[in-house]
């Protein structure tokens, strides 16, 4: 249930963190223009709340049908969900964080691999 509701947590997060920069999109050189990299980041942010929102959906859904636990791998998806979407923010504003990104990364696919070696 904890993975299910970090999911609807990160879908009004990813709405949120929509709407808000949304507000500024139409100025073409809004944080430096459309292909820079601070817009880039908080728009890999924004999605990063949709994306791995659906990981823990799709996560605790499924332990719910199945009826396993996830353990390990349900923590780690939160940690990925917390964390994707921080170090873009961070590496949008100070690019020496982008180093980061191997860590909610590699909690994402740690917990991928964790919750199929559960399964089968």
């Amino acid at each position: 249930m904890m993975n299910i509701m970090a999911a609807w947590i990160g879908f009004l997060f990813g709405v949120f963190s929509g709407a808000v920069p949304g507000l500024f999109f139409h100025r073409m050189d809004w944080l430096g223009g459309y292909t820079s990299w601070p817009r880039r980041l908080i728009r890999l942010a924004h999605i990063s709340f949709f994306g791995i929102g659906f990981l823990n959906l799709g996560l605790g859904l499924t332990c719910q049908i199945v009826g396993i636990e996830a353990g390990l791998a349900a923590i780690l998806m939160l940690a990925g969900a917390i964390l994707m979407p921080t170090v873009c923010y961070l590496s949008a504003f100070k690019p020496a964080f982008r180093h980061l990104f191997f860590i909610p990364a590699g909690c994402v696919l740690l917990s991928i691999v964790l919750f199929i070696e559960r399964m089968v």
